[in-house]
């Protein structure tokens, strides 16, 4: 994003970058909700790390796609991520969104809380990190528990 002579960025600038990450956010967001495996993946650079919310990292795109296929193949029932909030900084090119993530179990209906905070470079994503609300914490640390 340009800066004037004073190395600010001007207002329109800042709204417009603010507008297109939000998009992208919301964008990447219902890929999931469409079970749009391939348009998820078109949103991720070729250098992409995803850490997951149980401390796993996936680093690059076809670790980061392996990593999706159960959830893409219906391993843990119908996923929805209903979007709550939606935080971008222009600036920085990072993007929050906290949703409520429902599906359906054996026992019935179930939901938990997260977020995903998003760094971009441009229109691909860098990195996504993964946070849940859980019943169960983690026990072990993240370390060592990357693929």
């Amino acid at each position: 994003m340009p800066r004037d002579s004073g190395g600010r960025y001007s207002m329109t600038d800042l709204a417009a970058e603010r507008t297109r990450l939000e998009q992208l956010v919301i964008d990447f967001t219902e890929a999931f909700n469409r079970d749009d495996l391939d348009g998820v993946m078109s949103y991720l650079a070729a250098d992409a790390v995803y850490d997951e919310f149980n401390g796993t990292v996936n680093r690059g795109k076809a670790a980061i796609r392996a990593a999706f296929v159960p959830q893409f193949r219906g391993d843990y029932g119908t996923l929805r991520f209903h979007t709550e909030d939606v935080f971008v900084d222009p600036v920085t090119g990072r993007g929050l969104v906290r949703w409520l993530c429902t599906f359906e179990t054996k026992r019935g209906p179930a939901a938990w809380r997260g977020l995903d905070i998003l760094h971009f470079d441009g229109d691909r994503i860098t990195q996504k990190l993964t946070y849940a609300k859980a019943k169960v914490p983690l026990l072990a640390g993240p370390e060592g528990a990357s693929r």
